[in-house]
Parts: C-alpha cells; structure tokens; sequence
C-alpha cells in the first residue's frame, strides 16, 4: 500500500540571499538550501515548495510580497514562463558581477589550483538582438500556463511554433515576440505560422512521430544575409507539395532571405549533422565578417552565435597566444576554421582539428577565401586524430588552442596535450566547471597566467573564459 506523502509547505515571507546555478536563486530554510527560478536577491516572496531533497530543495514563487532594490524590468512577455533569459529581472550589471564570480567559484572550488588575479569580465556590446541564429521547434500542442488552463475559452490543443519547456519535451512554448534576434526574425516565424494554419498544415508531434512542420532554424550575418532551414516530416501520404507551398510562400514574403533550406527528417531527433539538406532558393551557405577576413557559415557549422563578442573572445584568445609569426599553432575543435584563420597571419602555421567533416570543409573554404595559405585541417574525433604519431608526423606545436564542447576534453586529449608539451595553451570553455577539472589535470606541468571571462550571453546564466596556461619549466 502506497504512502501518505505529506504536503509540501507554503513558505511565507521567506528572502531571497544569492543568485545560485542556472540562473535560480536560493535561500536557506532549516538546514535545506531551496532554489528558486525568476527572482533576485533581495525579493521577500512567498515560495511553494515544490520538491524536495535530504540536502536541498526546490520551489516557486507565489506571490512577491516586497520586490528588492536591485531589480530590473522584463522586457519580453514570455519572461517567467519560456526558460531562456532567465536573468531579464537582473539589472546587466548585476549579472555580470554574478558571471565573473561564478568563473572565480568554478576555477576555484573545482580546480583547487593557484590563479592569478582574474581580469574583469567583458560585457557584450548589445544585450538585445545580440545573438545571429534561433532554433524554433513546431508541435501540434502548445504549452498552457496554469493560468490559460483555467481559461474555459481558450482552445487547448493548438499548434505552436517557439522553444520548448524544461519538463515537457512535447510541448512548444508559442513564441510571439523574441528580442535575442533581429526583429525579421519574429516576421518570419510568425509568417510561417500563419501559412501553416492558414492552409491547414499539420504540425509534429513528437510522441507520436507524425506532421509535416517539424523544426525551423533561423540564421543571419553582418553580412546582411539571411539563412532560414526548415525540417519537415513527411509521412506516407506525402508532404512534399504542402512542403514547397510553404517554402514559396516565405521565399516571396521575405526577399532578406538569401539562403532557403530544408530536409526530410525522420528520426527520432532534430539533430542535422547526418541528413541531407536541399536548397530551395539561394545559396547553402552565408558569409560571417570578422576584422578583414569573411567566413563561410553553411547549415551544419558552428559559429558563435554573438557575433560582436566572438570578435572579442577570439581577439583574448590571440592576445594570450603572443604569436611572433613562427610558432606552429594546433587549433583544436576548430570548428569552421574560425580561431585558426584569425591566428593564421600571426603564426608560421596552424593546424586544425574538429569532429564535424562538413565544417572543416568550409574550414579550407574559409582560408581560401582570405588567401590565407598557413593552414591544415583534420576532420575526426579529437582522442582519434590528436595522437602522438600525428604530432610526431606534423611537428610539436608552440602553441595550442583549443576551444571543446560543454563537456570539456576527454581525457585521452588531456593526455596528448601534455605529451605534445606546447609553450603555451589558450583554453576557451563555454563551461567553466569543466574547464576547471581539465585545467587540474594539467595543474603538474602548466601554470595558470591569465584568465579573462567574457559574457556571449546577457540574461542567461552562461558564460565564456578564456585561460592562458604556460609550461612551468
């Protein structure tokens, strides 16, 4: 026989004290530390305690009771609800302080190393429309807030194109307004949906693993270029004629689009890497422009999606590099070719390595492109390529960049690296605490030197840094 559980209690009146991971606050109650979304520190709120754990817990605000002195207003509807600028509440200044300690805390507390002074964080230049590509899933249910569900008006089972919700993979969260993105973005989106329900389109859904209009993935550039992908489903009835209706329709309303793609997917996941993607009007490609050099940016690569701050980031990662124009530079997840060919006209020759085979072609494209003749690329997994015979084939780098995923490098990477014993390594991390438990295994024969956060993402949590480590001999 199952039993009782006790109610979870309404705590009254309760402040909040610091701002925690993932963009949640905290505060303590008994010897349980709770964490607390869409807050800052300094609310006095009533918080519903939703969870609960032997050493923390979780809840929700009900009701503000006395809003803290350092607040900021959202200015997107969707706050509260969509889970992607989760500090909008925070002024900028603010969250930059809490960006920078989070670096300090990360490096610290999980590196346990010796560091230098940290130099102090580098804000981005916009905090609106700062980002150049969304990712907008469609389902055939939209998310309700507990509010809307109440609404014995309002039809329920809708189709939606936005983001989706933490918990409900199904669900999509409507998106009317975005402000990451240039404001065509929101017209094209927006665009698309009306055609959709308009000419009766079917919408995904997930569970069942049917409906056409599965995925839409906008781009652009400051190169002015827009690149929008669509990913369809079609079923065995077709989906091909609805399909490219759809596609003219968005190709004559929206001219700014100068690459029109789209794909057949019928996995179980949005991911493209392995799928065939067609153009419908345009190119495959756009043109990204940093400093004088222009790089090709096709449907599959990465490029960081701050433009103005990837200047700045990879602007730090040259300066710690201190090329002279004779090192031998490995660029490790490479990507596109984007820190190697910045660094190319410094150095004697840069060599670089990525897992994705369509990104370093557009790697060699983009050196071709810049007249930039210095420069090696290897596709395959990194502890596959980055091997002792490979240096012993291409010679022992000066210098090593490398610039991982969020999970940080394997192991096997770490060990290469220090077989390879460069002068110097540039780590960029996208994670801190990972880039803290590499930086310790490398702790023997590496000393930090500098490090320099920088924030790619105003209102979210997330930050860059970028660690200069020197051979201690």
């Amino acid at each position: 026989m199952a039993r009782n559980k006790k109610p979870l209690p309404l705590l009254e009146s309760v402040k909040i004290e610091a701002v925690a991971a993932e963009g949640k606050c905290l505060f303590h109650w008994d010897d349980l530390v709770v964490f607390v979304p869409f807050c800052v520190p300094g609310d006095i709120c009533d918080v519903q305690i939703r969870r609960k754990k032997h050493s923390f817990a979780e809840g929700e605000v009900v009701r503000f009771i006395e809003y803290s002195k350092v607040r900021a207003t959202p200015f997107c509807q969707h706050f509260g609800v969509c889970g992607g600028c989760k500090w909008q509440n925070l002024p900028y200044e603010e969250q930059l302080k809490f960006k920078q300690q989070q670096v300090f805390d990360q490096l610290t507390r999980i590196g346990k190393i010796e560091l230098p002074e940290f130099r102090p964080i580098m804000g981005s230049v916009h905090t609106q429309a700062y980002r150049n590509k969304l990712d907008f899933g469609c389902a055939n249910k939209r998310w309700l807030t507990s509010e809307q569900l109440k609404d014995e008006t309002l039809v329920k089972d809708t189709p939606a194109i936005g983001f989706h919700i933490t918990g409900a993979f199904d669900k999509i969260l409507p998106i009317e307004k975005c402000w990451l993105m240039d404001d065509l973005h929101n017209q094209i989106r927006n665009g698309v949906r009306d055609y959709a329900v308009e000419h009766g389109l079917s919408f995904f859904d997930l569970r069942a693993q049917i409906g056409l209009l599965r995925d839409v993935i906008i781009r652009n550039s400051a190169s002015a270029e827009w690149m929008v992908i669509f990913q369809f489903h079609y079923d065995e009835t077709g989906g091909e004629q609805e399909a490219l209706g759809l596609l003219q329709h968005i190709a004559d309303k929206f001219p700014q689009i100068t690459s029109l793609l789209y794909l057949d997917n019928q996995k179980c996941n949005d991911t493209i890497g392995d799928q065939e993607i067609f153009v419908f009007k345009g190119k495959d490609h756009i043109f990204e422009l940093m400093e004088d050099l222009k790089f090709k940016v096709g449907p599959k690569s990465f490029y960081q999606t701050n433009t103005e701050q990837a200047y700045h980031l990879y602007s730090v990662a040259r300066e710690f590099a201190n090329l002279t124009g004779n090192e031998l530079v490995y660029d490790l997840y490479t990507g596109t070719g984007t820190i190697a060919n910045f660094v190319a006209k410094k150095a004697k020759k840069v060599i670089g390595i990525e897992y994705v085979p369509e990104a370093i072609e557009d790697a060699k494209i983009n050196s071709e492109i810049n007249g930039i003749e210095n420069t090696l690329f290897y596709a395959g997994d990194m502890k596959d390529i980055l091997t002792d015979e490979f240096i012993a084939e291409h010679g022992r780098p000066d210098v090593i960049i490398t610039d991982p995923p969020r999970a940080g490098m394997h192991p096997d990477v770490v060990k290469t690296i220090l077989n390879a014993a460069p002068k110097r390594i540039v780590y960029v991390s996208c994670n801190p605490a990972t880039q803290a438990r590499d930086l310790q295994l490398m702790d023997e024969q590496y000393r930090v030197l500098a490090v320099q956060p920088v924030d790619m993402f105003p209102h979210t949590p997330h930050v860059e840094n970028v660690v200069l480590l020197v051979r201690r001999d």
